[in-house]
């Protein structure tokens, strides 16, 4: 059996410093053999930079993935061809005139040496129309199954029902499909008939007095006058959400999945 740790999206210096306080308490408490975290807001609440990279992965996290903020930091957009330890979607778009950096989906060894593949994607509705999915996860399966029977899918999706959707299109064929993006720790988690572990959304590691980690006052300005404004990340109450899953190495199948939802100071 294998222990994963999936961490919510990382929010600013608040969900870096959750990071580095709570991974090796939880690694050692729960005995994980692998942490992987979503790492789009962990600058500033936008994107990353190769400093930040460096820190999240010091901090005990095996493997970042992201989403539809990776390439918010124009200093950070270099570092996905640089570390292969930082994913982003795999479906944007990979031929044409201009290069796509880095990969959307990598098989990592977990401390207990199982492999674990793991496969980002994002989706489309209402977010930017990007390669489909669905067909993406079916282009890079193969790859990932030749080496293992255990594969973690983040679905960074807006929506509950593409997220969802997701999870029945791969039942049976990966091991869990883990929703991000939205910021907010739904209460579904389940184990589908076939053997896959889902949830619509792990949440968000960072400051929870605020509106998706960015500070109140400022978001309930811009509600009400919808005049152009900045967001800073908020400050308080930080906690550090996820799921831990347990998968048995020989099917690929979850045994097990639990949200985590841990108050730090």
């Amino acid at each position: 059996m294998v222990r994963i740790l999936f961490i919510g999206d990382i929010v600013g210096e608040p969900g870096r410093k959750a990071i580095a306080q709570g991974v090796p308490l939880l690694i050692e408490r729960e005995q994980v053999h692998l942490v992987v975290a979503n790492s789009e807001n962990a600058a500033g609440g936008n994107g990353v930079t190769p400093p930040i990279v460096r820190a999240l992965l010091e901090s005990r996290v095996d493997l970042l993935t992201s989403g539809n903020h990776a390439w918010d930091k124009k200093e950070g957009v270099a570092i996905y061809d640089q570390e292969p330890r930082l994913l982003r979607p795999a479906n944007y778009p990979t031929t044409g005139y201009y290069h796509t950096p880095g990969v959307g989906a990598t098989v990592i060894r977990a401390k207990n040496d199982v492999k674990v593949g793991v496969l980002n994607l994002m989706g489309r509705v209402f977010l930017d129309s990007l390669d489909c999915p669905f067909q993406v996860a079916d282009r890079e399966l193969p790859r990932l199954t030749q080496e293992t029977k255990v594969i973690l899918v983040d679905m960074h999706a807006e929506t509950t029902s593409e997220k969802k959707a997701m999870a029945f299109f791969l039942e049976g064929r990966v091991s869990a499909v883990v929703g991000t993006h939205t910021h907010v720790q739904t209460a579904d988690e389940q184990i589908l008939e076939k053997g896959t572990a889902f949830i619509s959304d792990v949440g968000m590691t960072g400051p929870h007095d605020s509106v998706i980690g960015m500070d109140k006052k400022q978001v309930l300005q811009k509600f009400l006058t919808k005049r152009p404004l900045k967001y800073e990340v908020a400050k308080n109450n930080i906690r550090l959400q996820g799921v831990i899953l347990d998968i048995d190495e020989a099917t690929g199948k979850a045994l097990a999945i639990r949200r985590v939802n841990e108050s730090l100071r």
